[in-house]
């Protein structure tokens, strides 16, 4: 069975990331590993960085070590979930701000058609690792048991530019900076401006701010401001464009490196702001949804043409109330604009945690949007990724017994069943063995779901059947 096809049944698989840099820690990687097989999760993610695979020589790949730590969690029969992050290498390919400061996180969608990397365009490059990842590990799909693949297409993985980065010195709740100063980017501008009969407009905004600005403070984002003049609507068209086309062309050729298997792409919630005209800080990160215009439609409409899974990174309630009322924030509005678009357009949908969750209370809030009670359509997410940023062991007496149960309320078969594990969750750790000892496990499924993110950055997922480790 396919990732997507869990949107057929209530139960929704649960993955959790491993420490990073598992490689080379053989003893407490089986340490993590039984510890999560302890709460019947179904799968692992896995950290994998590209400049360790293609770090000397162009194509020439060395998958050695993940070949190791992959062998260690085969022992476990777990499911795994590879994560490959892109080469630091030349500055003058990475993005850059106004200020002319590289953000070496990732490449710069401006070399997508450039041979500027050895020879080699950034989707080239892209390929070539695609394919040496296929190849290297092609029994896996022979065997079926490679399903699906995460396709990494920006900033840490997500669908977006990386117009917030905290090295820059970005805070919460900043509006981020427009990232399209580097030359290619600058380039491909002046070619859009000179079709448009405009070359005056080869520019990005003057007065735009900074990273840790406020909307009000611009001149570009506030209300009735440059965002929505003839100028601002074409920068913004002309920006969003570039990572529409990036996802076109980047998809086009994982579908040709993995012979057709089942794309995931991740779309970050950049939800602070969203309550003003503007909404400044998707606005930076690519994704042109002001009030007056739906910004997710054009994206998820070239995720549908690939026939893709998307994953929507959740973020837990990690800022005060008053904090996000003055960020004029709506971590609920932006996640049902997505969800709603993503169903409306056929999409099957998958949810990540993006910070850890250590009380009952977070994980129902993750619950709530992965299985909504309401909904009558009975639409549900297909998997649920936990990217927790600590090892679970050094945590396992603060939350073991609410990780338990969430993990059990997402594997719940009946409605029944779910809302009586829903409430054990919200209970007091008192009630929570009491309430729901009595509750048989859910089976969990030996079906198949392999996810790899690549490129910007690069992850797989592969499955095993779940059972004890000998």
């Amino acid at each position: 069975m396919l990732a997507g096809d869990y949107t057929k049944t209530p139960y929704i698989p649960v993955y959790a990331s491993l420490p990073p840099l598992s490689i080379g820690r053989p003893r407490g990687v089986r340490a993590e590993l039984r510890h999560l097989k302890s709460l019947n999760v179904d799968g692992v993610v896995v950290d994998c960085w590209w400049g360790i695979v293609e770090a000397w020589i162009p194509r020439k790949y060395e998958w050695s070590g993940y070949r190791d730590l992959f062998g260690i969690i085969k022992e476990f029969k777990l499911k795994v979930q590879w994560i490959m992050e892109i080469a630091k290498e030349n500055q003058d390919i990475f993005f850059t701000d106004r200020e002319g400061r590289r953000n070496t996180e990732c490449l710069s969608w401006g070399i997508d058609k450039e041979r500027v990397l050895r020879g080699r365009t950034g989707i080239e490059v892209y390929f070539d690792f695609m394919r040496s990842f296929h190849m290297e590990f092609r029994n896996l799909s022979e065997d079926g048991l490679i399903s699906a693949i995460e396709i990494g297409l920006g900033a840490s993985g997500e669908l977006r530019y990386p117009s917030f980065p905290e090295r820059m010195g970005w805070k919460y709740p900043g509006i981020g900076e427009f990232q399209c100063y580097d030359r290619y980017m600058q380039k491909n501008l002046r070619q859009s401006a000179l079709s448009r009969g405009h070359l005056f407009w080869a520019r990005g905004p003057d007065n735009a701010g900074y990273y840790n600005s406020r909307p009000h403070e611009t001149g570009f984002f506030c209300d009735g401001g440059d965002y929505d003049s003839y100028y601002g609507r074409f920068f913004l068209n002309w920006y969003s464009g570039i990572l529409i086309d990036h996802v076109d062309q980047v998809l086009s050729l994982a579908a040709l490196a993995f012979d057709g298997a089942e794309i995931v792409v991740k779309i970050p919630s950049i939800y602070w702001w969203y309550r003003t005209a503007s909404h400044a800080a998707e606005l930076t990160a690519g994704f042109y949804n002001p009030t007056n215009r739906d910004g997710y439609s054009p994206v998820l409409k070239m995720l549908k043409k690939h026939s893709t899974i998307l994953m929507l990174v959740c973020y837990g309630a990690e800022f005060t109330v008053q904090e996000n009322d003055e960020a004029f924030a709506d971590r609920e509005g932006l996640t049902w604009q997505v969800m709603n678009a993503a169903w409306d357009h056929g999409l099957p949908l998958c949810i990540e945690s993006a910070l850890p969750c250590l009380d009952g209370d977070m994980y129902s809030q993750i619950l709530d949007t992965a299985k909504p009670r309401n909904d009558p359509d009975r639409h549900h997410a297909s998997f649920f990724a936990y990217r927790q940023q600590s090892p679970f062991l050094l945590q396992r007496d603060a939350c073991y017994p609410e990780l338990r149960t969430f993990v059990k309320c997402m594997h719940e078969n009946s409605m029944a069943d779910y809302y009586m594990c829903h409430r054990c969750l919200i209970g007091s750790l008192s009630d929570l063995d009491i309430k729901c000892k009595g509750s048989q496990e859910a089976e969990p499924v030996t079906k198949q779901i392999c996810l790899l993110k690549l490129a910007e950055p690069l992850s797989i997922l592969t499955t095993y059947e779940l059972s004890d480790a000998r």
